[in-house]
């Protein structure tokens, strides 16, 4: 007789438990890194951008990036309301991830019994850290709109079906406003919506009708936020950024695989392959067209993260809810390895997580950052502005400057790959930003991506000529200097952990 532990659709009133235990997961997880404002990097933009919309600036009309309208305006809305600093979001993020958790959880019951849905749930947690969204990258505000997408259709027999499709394209809409590849995750959930309209017996001309229904839906944020555009008379900076500068951008020499993402993607390679043999050999899941759900999710998941093309390894953060979800067979705790490969891959997975090596690495690299924004401080005002060419975005905000150029994120100007990709020439915004005499300068000693190297030698050449280094600081594995006038007094200083001693 199976227990109220393993009996799937028991009241929730026995789930907390299991909902405290994820709790204390996410914490654990995502805690290493409250606070930090150089946890990541692309959040850094986010944010700026976010906190600069409470000043009435806009997203593409100001501030340049290709990413929608809707992820800064969620970093708007949680910098006004919880103020500017990395913690704000660090905390909402953790918050929608433990929202993503409960998503998780309640999916996975639909085939296995709390401990099993608990572990597949902290899995997901893990894997989001595992592939860098741990603090605020898109990844982690798309999440629990796919995992709403998918609890509002992985129902085919609920009698209101058609209306929950309805509110999934809406949802699947919202999540295109985070970030554009989920498009390959919501063909997919519409695709899946049409099929279970047509086993219902929709005629051809009816799902058309639904087909275009979905669309519409499923445009509609981005429709409103492109009309938004146009009545301010931005629409063509708007247009450019989100769609056109997409398909200017040169693909880097890896392309979508690296060799070093062997080793990257094997835990999820591991669940998903796991999952896969278990259904197979070891237990048949059930219902089967919940776990076949989900397998088709987590392949419209992948083309989500080779969709660019250009691929990094936290993009595979996409795939960390279904591939969770795909390997519910394995972690099935009746079948007859009982809890056991559940326990084990977790333990494997928070244990490749280090936290209490990273929990150091982010105690150095805030002070680092601190100790940047103090030495650069001096020298920049609202009129005299810092240049990030390579560094921290999140020194602007922290060192109180201006910002010379509309390509605040570093990465715009000195990648390579974004040559003809920004609307603009990118070595003359290098030469005009150069031109205004910024205060500070913020460089490092290797480039993230490819460096366009005409930009960088200009760099090199006026850095030589009129600025000298202030300090340097070990930071993400690389040293990060900045530079003032030569005209400033304070002496160069180098450090690796904390501020120099006075």
């Amino acid at each position: 007789m199976s227990t109220i532990v393993d009996r799937p659709g028991t009241p929730w009133r026995g789930d907390l438990p299991c909902m405290v235990l994820l709790a204390l997961v996410t914490l654990a997880t995502r805690g290493v890194w409250f606070g930090d404002p150089v946890a990541d990097f692309d959040e850094q933009l986010y944010s700026f951008i976010g906190w600069r919309m409470g000043h009435g600036e806009l997203p593409f009309a100001q501030w340049w990036d290709r990413k929608p309208f809707g992820l800064f305006a969620i970093y708007g809305a949680i910098h006004a309301l919880f103020g500017p600093s990395a913690l704000a979001y660090q905390l909402v993020a953790a918050g929608v991830t433990m929202g993503s958790a409960l998503l998780t959880f309640r999916l996975a019951r639909r085939l296995v019994g709390r401990v099993s849905a608990t572990i597949s749930a902290a899995l997901m947690v893990m894997l989001l850290a595992a592939y860098s969204s741990y603090s605020g990258q898109s990844e982690v505000f798309f999440t629990p709109l796919m995992l709403g997408m998918a609890v509002l259709l992985v129902d085919p027999a609920h009698p209101h079906f058609t209306r929950r499709a309805l509110w999934a394209m809406l949802l699947g809409g919202l999540a295109l406003q985070v970030k554009y590849t989920v498009i390959m995750q919501c063909i997919f959930f519409g695709g899946w919506a049409l099929w279970v309209e047509w086993r219902r017996g929709r005629s051809l001309p009816q799902l058309a009708g639904i087909a275009a229904l979905f669309a519409v839906l499923g445009l509609l944020p981005t429709l409103l936020v492109g009309l938004f555009y146009a009545v301010v008379g931005q629409f063509d900076a708007f247009w450019f950024a989100n769609f056109a500068s997409f398909f200017e951008r040169v693909a880097a020499p890896q392309g979508r695989w690296a060799p070093s993402f062997w080793l990257g993607v094997a835990p999820l390679a591991v669940l998903a392959a796991g999952g896969l043999y278990a259904a197979g050999r070891m237990a048949r899941p059930a219902p089967l067209v919940a776990w076949t759900f989900f397998a088709g999710w987590s392949l419209s998941a992948l083309l989500t993260v080779l969709l660019p093309g250009t691929v990094y390894l936290y993009y595979y953060a996409a795939m960390a809810a279904p591939v969770a979800l795909l390997a519910l067979p394995l972690l099935d705790s009746r079948g007859p390895a009982k809890a056991w490969p559940g326990f084990v891959l977790a333990l494997l997975l928070l244990w490749l997580l280090a936290l209490p090596a990273r929990y150091q690495q982010s105690q150095d690299e805030r002070a680092a950052t601190q100790a940047l924004a103090e030495a650069i401080a001096p020298h920049v005002s609202d009129s005299e502005c810092l240049w990030v060419w390579d560094g921290p975005t999140a020194l602007y905000r922290l060192t109180g400057s201006c910002v010379p150029t509309h390509y605040v994120y570093p990465d715009h100007l000195n990648n390579a790959l974004e040559t003809g990709a920004l609307g603009v020439d990118q070595l003359a915004e290098v030469e005009r930003v150069l031109a205004t005499r910024p205060g500070a300068v913020v460089t490092a000693d290797t480039g993230m991506t490819l460096r366009n190297p005409q930009a960088a030698a200009v760099v090199e050449t006026r850095l030589a000529r009129d600025y000298r280094p202030a300090l340097t600081v070990s930071l993400h594995g690389r040293q990060v200097t900045a530079w003032v006038a030569r005209s400033a007094s304070s002496a160069p200083a180098t450090t690796s952990t904390s501020p120099p001693q006075q």
